[in-house]
């Protein structure tokens, strides 16, 4: 196997291929100099025809975890109690009314997740005006799912529609794609759709053959002990691995890590050390398809085993790298997460058994009303960031629900394909450290 190590692939600012023309009108920022109080303009459209008539293309297959996440509600519906009871760790409640967004805030955020949030539910409604019915939801931008599933076993217990950023099989919270699709500005991360062309180029600047035979991982170890513990498997004067860590393979942290979609974009064979959380995307993804399975509980001989593997089946793993490479800039673009988005947000306002309204203390927002006061990365990333008109195309075709059957074969054919890698690794092992007979 061989890795890049050049940080998010090695960044540049040349473009891949120039960007489809817009429409003719565009409504770039409305901001009032030197005023406390920006109001937020009316003059952009409410409602947009498109003048692309063709058959819209069919979202990527991972969409139908949509229908999967709403299942809980299909046969209830979604009441106002129920919403009402996500309050309790909910970081604010979002309501969309005629088009327009209120937001009541109930507590702070990590750093300013909250914010970017907002502000992509804003371009949303920008690239799609008119296009999204009324709805109330309570979101929580925390990292660790908090809905779990066995407090709502019963018929209509009523569980509360909360959205996230991620969740886990014993949860209920509807995954939500996270902050930094339109910029992390904490630590400088550009929004997703200029992010992606960059790690795209940073690729392409260093041959698969020249790439570094080793896994490399850099990251926080202080946030999780399992992330400590993968600090054993660097290279001492004793054993070497074949890994290099250092403090900044893919491994969740907390919970789930913003940092998988810009490993997995880099083009190089990802480790991925087996995962509790998932987020909107990485479900539709496939071991040996597109990462390679680590054990998390013998991580170090698990790694030595994948960098040998890779080593002696280069254009497998260059296959699988290719595979997920084209997975998170092909199938995970800047529009397909605007139109999970869409559908997500569509389908979840089909639940609603009562009439969305404004709360008392809800304020409205609209991208002059966060972006003209910002300042730094917050303001230069929104303003990259911006939806300057409405889309000229229309969201892709929502996907069917899956079928029980085949529901059911495609997370036996996930298990059973991480089971193959860990036979191989057994057999490795033994064969490496044959059993001395009596």
């Amino acid at each position: 196997m061989r890795s890049s190590i050049q940080k998010l692939c090695t960044s540049t600012s040349k473009s891949l291929a120039s960007p489809p023309p817009p429409p003719s009108q565009q409504y770039p920022l409305q901001c009032v100099i030197n005023s406390t109080a920006q109001s937020c303009p009316h003059n952009y459209p409410t409602n947009y025809a498109s003048t692309n008539l063709g058959h819209p293309a069919t979202c990527p297959d991972y969409f139908r975890w949509i229908h999967e996440d709403l299942r809980p509600w299909k046969e209830t519906g979604v009441t106002k109690q129920m919403v009402e009871a996500g309050r309790k760790t909910a970081n604010f409640k979002l309501v969309i009314l005629e088009g327009r967004v209120y937001v009541e805030k109930y507590r702070d955020s990590i750093q300013t997740r909250d914010e970017f949030t907002l502000w992509g539910i804003l371009q949303l409604l920008r690239r799609y005006p008119g296009r999204l019915p009324d709805l109330e939801l309570m979101f929580d931008c925390g990292d660790r799912p908090v809905i779990p599933a066995n407090n709502f076993k019963k018929p209509y217990s009523g569980p509360p529609p909360l959205f996230k950023y991620c969740s886990d099989p014993w949860s209920l919270d509807i995954v939500f794609p996270d902050w930094s699709f339109w910029g992390w500005a904490e630590c400088n991360i550009k929004p997703w759709r200029n992010t992606s062309i960059e790690i795209q180029e940073g690729s392409k600047m260093m041959k698969w053959k020249d790439r570094i035979p080793l896994a490399y991982w850099r990251g926080n170890p202080k946030v999780a002990p399992w992330r400590a513990d993968l600090l054993k498997c660097n290279a001492t004067n004793t054993t070497d691995w074949s890994v290099r860590i250092y403090s900044q393979i893919y491994i969740e942290g907390w919970a789930w890590s913003v940092s998988e979609k810009y490993i997995l974009g880099c083009g190089s064979m990802t480790l991925v050390v087996k995962p509790t959380y998932h987020d909107f995307f990485n479900r539709g993804m496939l071991p040996l398809v597109h990462y390679w399975p680590i054990k998390n509980n013998d991580k170090c001989k698990s790694l030595k085993f994948a960098v040998e593997w890779g080593n002696s089946h280069v254009d497998k793993a260059h296959a699988i790298g290719q595979a997920a490479s084209r997975y998170i800039h092909e199938d995970m673009k800047m529009d397909y997460v605007y139109d999970y988005m869409f559908h997500l947000l569509n389908e979840y306002a089909k639940l609603l058994r009562f009439k969305p309204s404004i709360p008392p203390k809800a304020i409205e927002l609209c991208s002059e009303a966060m972006a003209c006061g910002a300042k730094g990365n917050w303001r230069k990333f929104m303003e990259e960031s911006l939806e300057k008109s409405p889309s000229n195309g229309i969201p892709c075709s929502m996907p069917p629900p899956y079928d029980p059957l085949a529901f059911r074969g495609f997370l036996e054919k996930k298990a059973n394909l991480t089971r193959q890698v860990e036979i191989w690794e057994d057999e490795y092992w033994e064969n490496l450290n044959p059993k001395r007979k009596p």
